[in-house]
């Protein structure tokens, strides 16, 4: 059954998910502020859960209209098919947000959804009591400038949540903006990446799974695996597809480290939670004595999270990160830097010249800016390496999968 479904991302992630979506080989309609609406089926909603790196969710949209009376908006949701998706012993919660519309009123809207989809479930199924014992549906209904959209969660817990973070250090970057990370650097197995502040060991983890071409919804469960529109068979195949589907065979070069030894600890456990433990080394030490210029192989990527000042460390510090990335940059122009942070003085006054690209994100609630230095390409070009190509990692199986 062919349907719309909505990939929602962080801002400034957009065009990551719908190129994801693409890679898995589905239409994608629109592109929007914070989500990326596509074509798809039963399997689709599988296979973006398993596979959307960047994503923070994927929902399953029921109608989009306009609605600026109560009874008006009772009316259409009450008109939508919700038999074919909730059973008779379905447990569902109605989520509202209103944004520019004239229901202000989000626990009004709210009891207004809930009651027009008892209603038509009780018409269905002629009962007028229900249970509620059986699988979870989320409800959304996101009312903004008077236009009303209506979505059931399919993931459950945000897609951030892999399973593999079992340990965790102040200010952690989320697992999906750690993989926009890598990915915007354009690294790709072969090159080395280092991680300087490396914290739980998010940012290589997730490398790590980006050049094994693990799904990263492997480890966990989602909130559709319980419906009955989606036949237990399906989560069965695409979950075989994906192990069938990743590379162990590839070298990976990842490096991580820290000056904080219960940072090293948490991330040794939480890359063996990952299985990614083979693949990375982690290493405590001051970052100056991680980067030798005169050891390090040609054309390698440096990601990282420093500390924010507002978050954790302090300026002194900072400058201290500064300075040594900067020194770096000098001696080994081959390399690549990618900086995540709120501080507006980095260019300036931390390492004294423009990043060749700046990308606005959000690390949860809080504004950063991605700065990328972009070394030399081999060949002498000093054109980044791997422009307009993504290293997305979403690839289970040969071909493309509608």
């Amino acid at each position: 059954m062919k349907m719309e479904l909505i990939a929602t991302a962080t801002f400034g992630l957009e065009a990551l998910v719908k190129r994801e979506i693409i890679a898995l080989g589905y239409e994608v309609l629109k592109t929007e502020n914070g989500k990326v609406t596509f074509m798809g089926d039963e399997r689709a909603i599988v296979r973006a859960n398993l596979w959307l790196r960047c994503a923070d969710r994927v929902l399953l949209k029921m109608g989009e209209f306009r609605a600026e009376e109560s009874e008006e908006l009772f009316q259409i949701v009450k008109g939508m098919p919700w038999e074919e998706l909730i059973p008779i012993d379905g447990k569902f919660t109605v989520l509202v947000s209103t944004v520019k519309s004239k229901l202000r009123s989000e626990p009004i809207s709210q009891k207004t959804v809930k009651k027009a989809i008892v209603e038509r479930l009780a018409d269905f199924y002629g009962i007028d009591y229900f249970d509620e014992t059986g699988a979870a549906y989320t409800v959304k209904l996101t009312l903004l400038k008077d236009i009303a959209t209506v979505t059931v969660d399919t993931t459950g817990a945000g897609l951030n949540k892999r399973g593999y973070r079992i340990h965790t250090v102040p200010a952690p970057v989320k697992e999906t903006l750690a993989a926009a990370m890598v990915q915007l650097s354009f690294w790709k197995p072969g090159k080395m990446l280092i991680d300087l502040c490396c914290g739980s060991g998010t940012i290589p983890i997730e490398a790590a799974l980006i050049g094994r071409n693990i799904a990263p919804g492997l480890l966990r469960s989602f909130a559709s695996e319980e419906w009955d529109l989606i036949p237990e068979k399906v989560w069965k195949e695409e979950r075989k597809a994906a192990y069938s589907s990743i590379d162990y065979e590839t070298p990976l070069d990842i490096r991580a480290c820290d000056i904080d030894g219960k940072a090293i600890q948490a991330s040794l456990k939480n890359a063996e939670e990952a299985g990614a433990d083979p693949d990375i080394e982690f290493r405590r030490c001051d970052m100056k004595d991680y980067l030798d210029p005169e050891t390090l192989p040609e054309y390698g990527v440096i990601i990282i999270n420093p500390p924010y000042g507002e978050r954790i460390g302090n300026r002194r510090g900072i400058e201290k990160i500064y300075r040594t990335l900067s020194e770096f940059m000098e001696k080994r122009k081959d390399w690549s830097v990618f900086l995540i942070t709120s501080d507006n003085k980095l260019e300036k006054e931390g390492f004294g010249r423009k990043a060749d690209r700046r990308r606005k994100l959000y690390n949860g609630r809080l504004q950063v800016c991605y700065y990328q230095f972009h070394g030399a390409r081999p060949g002498g070009d000093n054109k980044l390496d791997g422009v307009g190509k993504t290293n997305s990692g979403n690839n289970p199986g040969s071909g493309q999968r509608k």
